[in-house]
């Protein structure tokens, strides 16, 4: 139960901490660009590559720690940051193919799932 605890606090924070770098990156930059969610992405991947070498190869965080800081900020932060590390972790073991496929599958079955979303909504509302 701690576990869903730690993961919920850590949600409840990167939530509030992309909905106010987006805004922050739309006034300052505008918004003719997604330039928060951008912001927000490279962010989310960067730290989720500081978390994990420093939990799983330093041994400096715990489980709860880490969960609460990948699954927990970061996963409400942003998804990209774990797609971003799992890709990475391909490329390190030498699974070049299966990178590849991760960035095209998560790419291509990403926009169709927004275009199938948008189509259906769409069709039952309008």
């Amino acid at each position: 139960m701690d576990r869903i605890i730690a993961v919920g606090i850590g949600s409840f924070f990167g939530g509030i901490l992309r909905y106010l770098f987006s805004g922050w990156a739309a006034a300052l930059l505008g918004e003719f660009f997604p330039f928060g969610t951008l912001i927000v992405n490279i962010l989310g991947s960067f730290f989720m590559g500081l978390v994990m070498a420093s939990s799983i190869e330093a041994g400096i965080l715990d489980f709860k720690w880490r969960l609460f800081l990948t699954t927990g900020i970061m996963g409400a932060f942003t998804t990209f940051s774990t797609f971003s590390y799992e890709t990475l972790q391909f490329i390190f073991e030498g699974e070049f193919l299966l990178a590849a496929l991760n960035i095209f599958l998560n790419l291509l079955l990403g926009l169709f799932g927004v275009w199938l979303g948008i189509t259906l909504a769409r069709l039952l509302i309008l």
